[in-house]
């Protein structure tokens, strides 16, 4: 059954179509919908897409204000989620887009099970600005715990900023993202679990549970700083983040 529902979510990802959300007619554990990510992103992975990090979800309280959540969630980042810096997204791939802005780390070492900041600081190669673009498959953008679980939290791609130095000050930093040059929601890297290295913490304690790590050259998304944007073609996005710089993207409809 698990495999079916994967299969299901992978196509309607791949078709960019909305399906019913599957708590309507499955009752699925949260060990069930991690187990379903998984074999969805399997399915990715066969296709030739390579796993290339992980995404943190709901680390600040205005996500779970928006969503109606308060457990911390974690997906999946393959290479064919990577959108370049300044480049265009064509909106007609997606079901339900929405853009948020965040901090990326980029990792020398490897992370696992129950560790303490400094060690997670010390397994860090950099740090980005970043923006997350997110896109649940459910029709209405409506779901369970255990549905956006399974639906890879719903992350759908991500833009990365120029890499810092891994001991930058990421404490405390103003967070915006910007539609047309309008700031359109701000925050601080400290709405990110009082600070984005706890997430880095919470990461490796996460993925450990389902017996895998955070491996060198792995990319983190730490979370966000404010809650979702929609997205709509002819927008230029932006995230700008104090000390880390900024990165963009622009939106259409082909």
């Amino acid at each position: 059954m698990l495999q079916e529902i994967a299969k299901k979510l992978d196509q309607a990802a791949a078709s960019a179509t909305s399906i019913e959300q599957l708590s309507n007619t499955n009752e699925l554990s949260l060990e069930d919908a991690y187990q379903v990510q998984k074999l969805s992103i399997d399915e990715r992975l066969s296709r030739g897409e390579t796993l290339v990090g992980y995404k943190m979800g709901f680390t600040s309280k205005a996500k779970m204000l928006q969503m109606g959540v308060d457990d911390l969630i974690w997906g999946r980042l393959t290479d064919a989620m990577i959108i370049e810096d300044g480049g265009v997204i064509d909106l007609s791939k997606y079901v339900h887009p929405r853009a948020e802005p965040e901090i990326a780390f980029i990792l020398k070492s490897s992370l696992s099970g129950i560790v303490t900041k400094a060690q997670a600081f010390a397994a860090v190669e950099a740090v980005a600005g970043a923006i997350e673009v997110i896109d649940s498959r459910y029709k209405n953008f409506k779901f369970s715990l255990s549905d956006v679980i399974a639906d890879n939290c719903s992350s759908t791609g991500f833009v990365i900023g120029a890499w810092h130095k891994a001991d930058s000050d990421i404490s405390d930093l103003s967070m915006a993202i910007k539609v047309n040059d309008e700031v359109a929601a701000s925050g601080s890297s400290s709405d990110i679990l009082d600070h984005p290295i706890n997430s880095l913490v919470e990461a490796a304690r996460c993925i450990a549970q389902s017996g895998e790590e955070l491996k060198a050259g792995q990319i983190i998304l730490a979370g966000a700083a404010t809650a979702a944007i929609a997205l709509v073609p002819n927008q230029h996005i932006s995230a700008n983040i104090e000390n880390l710089g900024s990165c963009s993207f622009s939106t259409t409809n082909k």
